[in-house]
């Protein structure tokens, strides 16, 4: 009997360390060169600010295999073409979503749900200027596909960088009309 309770304990210690270790892993931020706020979620996604286009080659160095960008062509630092060319060049996938910040629309938050869930863009990094629509479109992943409560959601979205009272309105709208 002490034996299975001893092993019984070590067993449970082992397993707790492990989770403890794996949880660190996720909400991570980091420096990425040319890359404001870069923030590793998890194994197969990363969200981040403001991304120029010489962050692709370290993106791939780092196994990303798809860049998803969120910024409107006519934004001010927005680099389309030129991070479109930077991406493919490191050998991944670019993805162009443009999503406004001011008022996104289902259309954009739905392309850009599915360019997360399609097992061939993982792992994915998804970036506008700030991180705040990033986070938003994560947010609605959370809660319509990974089944997240909406306080977990909605936390983890505030570290990647939700700052915007009308972001966070327009994600809980669009998970109550999708679910």
């Amino acid at each position: 009997m002490k034996f299975r309770l001893r092993h019984s304990a070590s067993l449970f210690a082992i397993v707790l360390v492990g989770a403890c270790g794996a949880m660190s892993l996720d909400g991570q931020k980091e420096n990425v060169p040319g890359v404001r706020n870069f923030t590793r979620v998890d194994g197969s996604i990363a969200c981040g600010g403001s991304t120029e286009p010489s962050a692709a080659a370290e993106l791939a160095r780092r196994g990303y295999r798809t860049i998803v960008s969120l910024r409107e062509d006519g934004e001010a630092g927005a680099v389309t073409a030129e991070m479109d060319q930077a991406a493919r060049a490191a050998g991944l996938r670019f993805v162009h979503i443009p999503m406004s910040a001011q008022s996104p629309s289902d259309g954009a938050a739905s392309a850009a749900l599915a360019a997360l869930r399609d097992g061939g863009n993982s792992p994915v990094f998804i970036y506008d200027a700030s991180g705040s629509r990033a986070a938003a479109v994560l947010m609605i992943k959370r809660m319509l596909v990974d089944a997240w409560p909406e306080d977990r959601a909605y936390s983890e979205a505030v570290m990647i960088g939700l700052a915007s009272p009308s972001l966070k309105a327009f994600a809980l709208d669009y998970v109550a009309r999708h679910r």
